[in-house]
């Protein structure tokens, strides 16, 4: 009798400390015990970390910034609706469409696109710099879901400008072509200073 007690206290003190390393692997799982705002705070940093290790494309950062700047301003209305406030309804709404965004996250961050963070050129040098740089700013709150969404499409159009021209050329850029893309580079560095001190937070 003592023996059967044993084993079934030990089998499930087993399985209760299992149950974290399992939650954890399962990138479905919902955050539980979290705020809308610590889980939009969450959302970010993932973004953030994502766009610095070179998992997340410019294009899927855009993407996925557009989606939060959308839930954000979904959330504005709804509290203007209530006083400020959420009810338990709006709650349950926010909360789908964050499980949802944390599935896109962890799928875009785990698919075969990637941002090269080596690169060799002066221009893919380049552009690893404004990536780290709207990385930082994300996940600091300097940029908002919306300026991130800008800054990241931008990136995403010189990108695939960069790739064109490549491609037409046997690989290379011509000295035109460079001169090109480091303006629009600088237009974008100067758009990422001016929003991440422009006072807006996330």
């Amino acid at each position: 009798m003592k023996s059967n007690l044993k084993i079934s206290f030990l089998s499930t003190a087993l399985a209760m400390l299992a149950l974290p390393v399992v939650a954890q692997n399962a990138p479905s799982t919902p955050v539980t015990g979290q705020t809308i705002q610590e889980r939009k705070e969450n959302q970010q940093d993932r973004i953030g970390q994502g766009v610095q290790s070179g998992q997340l494309t410019a294009g899927e950062a855009a993407n996925l910034e557009k989606k939060e700047a959308s839930i954000n301003q979904e959330e504005r209305d709804m509290r203007k609706l209530d006083n400020g406030k959420l009810t338990n309804a709006d709650k349950k709404t926010l909360t789908q469409q964050q499980n949802q965004m944390s599935k896109q996250i962890y799928n875009d961050k785990h698919n075969a696109a990637v941002q090269n963070t080596h690169p060799k050129s002066e221009v893919g040098k380049r552009a690893e710099n404004q990536q780290d740089r709207i990385a930082q700013g994300i996940k600091s709150g300097q940029l908002t879901a919306g300026e991130a969404a800008h800054l990241e499409s931008n990136e995403a159009k010189i990108n695939k400008e960069v790739r064109n021209d490549r491609a037409a050329n046997g690989g290379k850029l011509t000295p035109q072509e460079r001169k090109q893309v480091n303006r629009q580079q600088n237009r974008t560095s100067r758009q990422i200073y001016r929003d991440k001190h422009n006072g807006r937070r996330q």
